[in-house]
């Protein structure tokens, strides 16, 4: 970031309550937060008093300095109000993800012990059918209601309009230690119920304080808030470090309305999933297979041309001067519009993490003039842990450790954190606490290596490798991202094998690339369904799970796959809302279409 006192002081403060004071003294008058059609436009000032107010609106319902209140809210503006307004009481305010049942609502609320939760019309329902299995929840407030409220609600507006005349906001937060809990992150429960990840002012400060060391920011950079706030990638990337550094956010109520959204935002960072980046290579690829021959023929090799000299580049050798010649003509006369065309044309940085990603995505986006770099962190460590510096990217790694962050390696491999980044402990699980963060050190789960520059790359989870009857591991996320990135229409895969004699796959097609695809092809019938049952397209898919053959090791390969019928959507069966795969609820479901591809005798 540009030098500055302003970032230095907010950075340094005891609490990012404190830091926002700062960077509202600071930037009084530059817009915070927006809604996309501007019917919303905060400047840090307009925000200050709103928060002032409602904080004292807070309290006048009973919240306390200590206490939890449960925000499920969309992408708005008002989630920011709505957060920091209890974060000045000293509340810790967290979210529940918006595709959560009334069960789910019910585990994280009582757990979390809420007395009140902010909402709004779309998930009203959900929570009020929670609400009959929390006795301690006193308070429903609703933003924006859509017609009469039902008994025991009351809208934001009305908290607002009677505030605390006692309540002293600057008392307040002068107050705040920097060990109190800021925020509670629920993990996306991909091996057991959800764990209520307690973070801290300061480690959140820590950890905002690293990422912008690391990826420079210019004064008033543009983001997009539109991961779940139930999620530590958004409240990080989009909440705490927007208010630390002054940054302005947008908001982008619908996630997968995102892609349409960057052209209007232009933003300076953006940081996505790998499905988000996988979607917008497939979707350029698709753009190229509509052009005329002779435009489509220049495209690929100047494509091929770029993506040769990525790699040459990675490895530190020198460029022939016809590559170079080829890949800078194809830059001036495509891909700098595709920059444009996405939105990413000023950019100053742009990050993929909370998955693997296949090192042919990456490529690609290098390749087109778009630096995508891996990053990797944990909600129990802010998010936060290792980036690769925008200017010493090394593709195939997470980077080196942020400032303040320490890693080593476990004798059997398991990748080891320590720093103040590091979670206070598990909400209400001391035993799970004490397991994980021995004599200072987070045991992440993860496996990984680190290489001759401190480079840390990430092979699989702990818990998730594969050891076939033979005794052989391996990792089903490398073979699963060599098998994405092998044809378009593969967009999700899961690797089976553990405990079986040889390797197979459930296939779903890319709901985006697989109908259009179809279409060229003269399919009539383009639904998903009915493509995971065509012949033309299973031949297709088996040409790809042949190419990514070619990529692994023979006990690696893919011997048999199950493309599956429809999508596989986040926040259902088989995704997390981060879209994380659900490994044992798919083998569970998808049991019998398993079973089938061991029944008879393996491919050749």
């Amino acid at each position: 970031m540009e030098s500055s006192t302003e970032a230095k002081r907010a950075v340094d403060a005891s609490s990012i309550a404190e830091a926002f004071r700062i960077t509202v003294a600071n930037r009084p008058d530059a817009v915070a937060v927006r809604s996309l059609d501007d019917s919303i436009s905060w400047t840090w000032g307009d925000l200050r008093r709103r928060v002032d107010t409602l904080a004292a609106g807070y309290v006048a319902l009973g919240l306390e300095r200590g206490q939890t209140i449960a925000l499920m809210l969309a992408n708005r503006p008002e989630f920011h109000l709505c957060d920091l307004a209890a974060m000045m009481v000293g509340a810790t305010p967290f979210s529940n993800y918006m595709q959560y049942t009334p069960d789910q609502v019910q585990f994280v609320v009582s757990d979390a012990d809420a007395r009140i939760i902010v909402t709004e019309p779309q998930f009203l329902d959900v929570v009020l059918a929670a609400r009959k299995d929390l006795p301690n929840l006193e308070h429903v407030v609703v933003i924006d209601p859509d017609g009469e409220l039902p008994a025991g609600c009351t809208t934001l507006e009305a908290v607002a309009a009677a505030p605390d005349p006692g309540f002293d906001v600057d008392a307040s937060i002068a107050s705040l230690q920097g060990d109190d809990v800021l925020t509670l992150i629920y993990t996306s429960g991909t091996t057991g119920p959800p764990k209520g990840v307690q973070l801290s002012h300061r480690n959140l400060l820590t950890a905002v304080d690293g990422i912008e060391a690391m990826v420079e920011f210019p004064e008033g950079s543009r983001v997009i808030s539109w991961l779940p706030s139930a999620h530590i990638a958004e409240r990080a990337a989009h909440h705490y470090l927007p208010i630390v550094f002054g940054l302005e956010i947008t908001s982008c109520p619908d996630p997968r309305a995102v892609l349409g959204v960057l052209p209007q935002v232009r933003p300076h960072w953006f940081f996505a999933v790998p499905r988000i980046w996988e979607k917008l290579k497939s979707g350029l690829e698709t753009a190229v297979a509509g052009m005329p021959a002779e435009q489509q023929e220049a495209a690929k090799k100047g494509l091929a041309a770029a993506i040769q000299r990525v790699r040459l580049r990675q490895r530190g050798e020198a460029v022939p001067d016809d590559v170079n010649a080829t890949a800078d003509a194809a830059d001036a006369a495509i891909f700098t519009g595709w920059r444009a065309m996405l939105g990413l044309d000023q950019v100053k940085a742009i990050n993929v993490g909370a998955a693997p990603t296949p090192v042919e995505v990456l490529e690609f986006f290098h390749a087109i003039g778009l630096p995508l770099s891996e990053l990797w962190g944990m909600s129990e460590t802010c998010g936060a842990g290792t980036v690769n510096p925008p200017d010493k990217i090394k593709i195939g790694t997470v980077g080196p450790p942020v400032p303040s962050v320490e890693i080593k390696i476990a004798e059997d491999g398991e990748v080891l954190l320590r720093g103040g980044v590091v979670m206070t402990g598990y909400r209400n699980l001391p035993d799970k606490t004490a397991e994980a963060v021995q004599d200072g050190w987070l045991h992440t789960g993860d496996i990984g290596v680190l290489d001759e520059d401190g480079y840390l790359k990430i092979v699989d989870r702990k818990k998730e490798i594969i050891i076939n009857a033979a005794g052989k591991n391996m990792s089903p996320a490398n073979i699963e991202a060599t098998l994405k990135t092998a044809h378009p229409l593969i967009g999700q895969a899961v690797c089976i094998g553990d405990g079986r004699p040889y390797n197979t796959a459930l296939i779903v097609l890319d709901a985006d690339f697989a109908p259009a695809w179809a279409a060229q092809h003269g399919i009539q019938d383009t639904s998903l369904e009915a493509l995971a049952g065509n012949d033309v397209v299973r031949a297709a898919v088996q040409e790809g799970v042949d190419v990514a053959n070619t990529k692994l090791a023979r006990v690696e390969q893919l011997k048999k796959f199950t493309i599956v019928r429809g999508d596989w959507l986040p926040g259902g069966d088989e995704l997390t809302p981060t879209m994380k795969l659900k490994r044992r609820p798919i083998d569970a479901k998808y049991q019998a279409d398993i079973e089938a591809m061991y029944a008879s005798p393996r491919a050749t």
